[in-house]
């Protein structure tokens, strides 16, 4: 018995049946009817020497048939679709003639289920990918292709393509494509790439303009003390610029390999508070804005370490200072809240400046991020301010909050997990 979606080819007689057949009906007819002997004859004649060309042209091997109708019904048994189920990547396994005979289940869970007998091209419709399989079935050997498929949320994948080998050398019936899933290693490189590339034009920036200072006090300025003194002083903001993105980018590496440490002590939230909003409030005058806590804070201890902890708040509540400085003030939460059953306690920073709009919100705290570049640079931001207040939080266990409405003001809440009151 066949197995299901296998269709037999109908049924065909024979040619030397038909022959024999012919044959003997102009016997027939030349025995009973003597005048039409050598019509009957001739034309038996014609008929043979037409039926062995056609022969010659059409007639397959015995053997060549019976392996044709092996290979049309061929089906993999049950030992190696247990193998290819038991795999943790999607797998699929086609025959040699690109067509699906078996999937896994996690192949079903990723791409969905397929017509067993349906073509693997109906489903992938990747140049790429379908060329490498014939490659693979006609010379029997193993290839690799890319595929890249989502049009929301991409994801990459690395597909092999291996002749499934058989017993004492003989040709392959089927192929495995199994994919792996690549999406995070493109990710993670596509992130190393755009930071190389954004480090080194911010570097570049500032750099070129010292050195064209340079080039100009040394030349036609070289005695004009009232444009050497002006120089001077852009020369001294450029090499500040360039020394507080050095500063950050060592600070955000530095962060980054300690992100897995746990956190042992205990500090206490207002105290923080307190010292980031004296410490800031030059800047705060400097800006025409008011720092308040609301309400008054009383004590509330969490696991932190202080130094990384004031480093977050001043990055907030500075942040808040300058690009929202059209409110006129800033406020300060310290409150406790519950969460899906659970305590946590968290620190609101919010400005009544002019708001963010809401498609920039989420990339807020990838590194070089700005909303407005010209805006950002012209208070000696770096981009990474909040990449690094992120990756701070994530050691705490913590996590940031963003909510903004435009025309009314920002919120950034850095949510901790409330101490066990029990222990």
């Amino acid at each position: 018995m066949n197995e299901p979606g296998v269709k037999e080819a109908p049924r065909q007689l024979p040619l030397a049946r038909v022959v024999a057949l012919a044959l003997a009906a102009f016997s027939a007819i030349a025995f009973f009817d003597e005048s039409a002997r050598w019509v009957a004859v001739a034309a038996g004649s014609l008929f043979l020497v037409a039926c062995l060309a056609l022969s010659r042209d059409t007639a397959v091997p015995r053997r060549e048939r019976g392996t044709r109708r092996r290979q049309a019904t061929l089906w993999p048994d049950s030992g190696t679709k247990s193998v290819v189920e038991a795999m943790a990547e999607p797998a699929f396994l086609i025959d040699r003639n690109l067509l699906l005979r078996f999937q896994n289940s996690v192949s079903e869970r990723v791409f969905g289920a397929m017509a067993l007998g349906d073509a693997i091209s109906l489903r992938f419709r990747s140049p790429e990918l379908i060329a490498a399989i014939e490659t693979a079935v006609r010379e029997r050997k193993t290839t690799h292709a890319a595929l890249v498929e989502g049009r929301f949320a991409e994801r990459s994948w690395s597909v092999e393509i291996l002749p499934v080998p058989v017993g004492q050398g003989g040709e392959p019936a089927f192929f495995l494509l199994l994919f792996r899933d690549r999406t995070a290693e493109r990710r993670i490189e596509q992130m190393r790439t755009d930071f190389i590339a954004n480090a080194s034009h911010e570097l570049r920036t500032p750099l070129a303009s010292l050195m064209g200072f340079i080039e100009t006090l040394q030349g036609p300025a070289k005695d004009d003390a009232q444009a050497r003194l002006r120089f001077l002083d852009i020369m001294r903001d450029q090499a500040g610029r360039m020394s507080r993105l050095i500063d950050d980018l060592l600070s955000l590496s530095r962060i980054e390999m300690k992100r897995h440490v746990p956190v042992e002590s205990i500090v206490d939230l207002a105290e923080i508070l307190d010292d980031v909003r004296e410490a800031l409030s030059p800047l705060a005058s400097e800006t025409g804005v008011t720092i308040e806590m609301d309400p008054e804070t009383a004590p509330l201890a969490v696991a932190g370490e202080r130094d990384e902890l004031v480093q977050v708040f001043s990055n907030l509540v500075e942040n808040a200072c300058k690009y929202g400085e059209s409110g006129g003030r800033v406020t300060i939460q310290l409150l406790e809240t519950r969460e899906r059953g659970r305590h946590f306690v968290d620190v609101a920073v919010r400005d009544f400046g002019p708001g963010i709009p809401p498609e920039h919100v989420p990339r807020l705290t990838e590194r070089f991020y700005r909303v407005d570049v010209g805006s950002s640079r012209g208070k000696r931001g770096t981009g990474l301010g909040l990449s690094i207040v992120r990756n701070i939080l994530i050691r705490h266990r913590a996590r940031l909050l963003v909510h903004s409405v435009v025309g009314e003001g920002s919120t950034f809440t850095a949510r901790f997990p409330a101490l066990d009151k029990t222990s």
